[in-house]
């Protein structure tokens, strides 16, 4: 678990299923990041074991539920994946729009970096993000990442921006 100031990360299980449906269909959710055709709880479910939960036996971290201190709700994901088309895991983060705003995401990501470094011995972390998504831009320089240039992933005929530790 990676703790912060106001926050805990823990690793997602099936019974997170309810906050992934919320997550992964809202609107900033379907417009950065895309349409997962998630639409019910079984979906849900089957989203969190087959993509999420595999990564932490196969890689030994994922993406992790962001759970507010305070009162135990889980309000995003930030975390790493080990993608094929990446020489280096990539940090993501996508927080549920009643908690934009607060610094949580610039909390978890810290939190998350901080833990690719100590505790993984990861010296490299990189990301990608849309052009037009301005606060993730933001957030991925405030982490200490500087965009190296642009990449197409496979099957997205969309060019990205990628970002890289320096």
């Amino acid at each position: 678990m990676i703790q912060t100031a106001r926050l805990s990360l823990r690793e997602l299980t099936p019974d997170d299923a309810p906050f992934m449906l919320e997550l992964l269909n809202s609107p900033d959710w379907l417009t950065y990041i895309g349409d997962r055709k998630v639409h019910d709880l079984v979906d849900a479910r089957k989203y969190l074991e087959e993509r999420n939960i595999p990564s932490y036996e196969i890689n030994g971290f994922g993406f992790y539920a962001v759970v507010r201190s305070e009162d135990q709700t889980i309000i995003g994901t930030c975390g790493l994946a080990q993608r094929d088309f990446l020489d280096h895991p990539d940090i993501g983060f996508a927080f549920l729009p009643q908690y934009f705003g607060r610094g949580y995401a610039l909390e978890a990501a810290e939190g998350v970096m901080k833990f690719a470094k100590e505790d993984l011995g990861l010296t490299r972390i990189m990301a990608f993000t849309l052009p037009s998504n301005a606060p993730s831009i933001r957030l991925l320089e405030k982490i200490g990442l500087r965009n190296i240039g642009t990449i197409n992933i496979p099957d997205d005929p969309e060019e990205l921006l990628l970002f890289e530790n320096s």
